[in-house]
């Protein structure tokens, strides 16, 4: 069965558009799904409810967390729908079963001050002037750090401020920054040029071998620069969310927040509807007289 894995594997990839993260996540459950069945001589075509519900229990016995049940599970259908397409089996008996309930978890966000110090910088360096464009663009966008890392010097506008952006499922769209943003921006393709001397690297971001900065480094970078600057643990990801309730918060609609994050479905951006609630809430008891 594992040719018919490695299949499927390629078609969310290839056809699908799947990251690679998403991928090699499938690819992990499965495989440790399929080597359960193998130590307990059950056939996978065949499995029966209550074999699957062994299974769960011995998820929940190893200390898997409801998160990680519930991505096997939604790995393990999705592989079973593909057996159906494939007319491997007839029907996908894990639609019946359904994910364990999730805590709805609010995302972690930046206030103004932190992000102030974070966007301060000592310049010394193409490296200190790079990373400098990597918050001011995290921040001014709201760009997912694959997005960002895939950014080339022909998607930027400098005239108009926008980026044209390759997201999730190859969907194309156009994200704004702002005057920070541009300054950054400026100062450092120059410095770029020096470094990279005549070679041409189509990426805007780059490495010290001269090639493209991978996702990897610059989650490092934000790292060791968070931790230099701020108490409060922060990702790429969370510049995304501080970007997103920023945004709400100043008046942005619901929607245009939705476009600009590039969430297919409207229900991703509500949840930062919850954080802009707390922020209202928190200026009306600090600034309505009687309570």
């Amino acid at each position: 069965m594992e040719d018919i894995i490695i299949s499927y594997l390629e078609e969310l990839k290839n056809i699908r558009s799947y990251s690679e993260n998403t991928i090699f996540a499938y690819q992990k459950d499965l495989l440790f799904y399929k080597e359960y069945l193998k130590e307990n001589n059950w056939n996978m075509l065949t499995i029966k409810k209550e074999q699957i519900w062994e299974y769960l229990k011995y998820l929940e016995e190893q200390k898997y967390k409801n998160t990680s049940i519930a991505r096997h599970l939604t790995a393990i259908r999705s592989f079973y729908e593909y057996l159906k397409r494939k007319k491997i089996i007839e029907t996908n008996i894990f639609k019946r079963i359904q994910n364990p309930k999730l805590k709805k978890r609010l995302p972690s966000t930046l206030n103004q001050e932190e992000i102030n110090e974070l966007l301060s910088f000592q310049l010394e360096n193409v490296w200190d002037y790079q990373k400098r464009v990597i918050f001011e663009m995290l921040y001014a966008t709201g760009l997912r750090v694959s997005e960002l890392s895939n950014i080339k010097i022909k998607d930027i506008n400098e005239k108009e401020k926008t980026i044209r952006v390759l997201g999730k499922g190859k969907k194309m769209r156009i994200v704004f920054y702002g005057d920070y943003a541009q300054i950054a921006l400026e100062e450092f393709l120059p410095k770029r040029k020096e470094f990279l001397k005549d070679k041409e690297i189509e990426y805007l971001l780059i490495n010290q071998k001269k090639g493209q900065l991978s996702r990897s480094s610059i989650e490092q970078i934000v790292k060791k620069h968070v931790a230099k600057k701020i108490s409060h643990h922060a990702s790429p990801h969370t510049l995304r969310h501080t970007f997103a309730t920023h945004m709400l918060e100043g008046g942005t609609d619901i929607r245009t927040v939705q476009e600009l994050l590039g969430h297919e479905k409207l229900g991703t951006t509500e949840i930062y509807t919850h954080l802009s609630k707390e922020h209202l809430r928190k200026e009306y008891l600090d600034k309505l007289p009687r309570k």
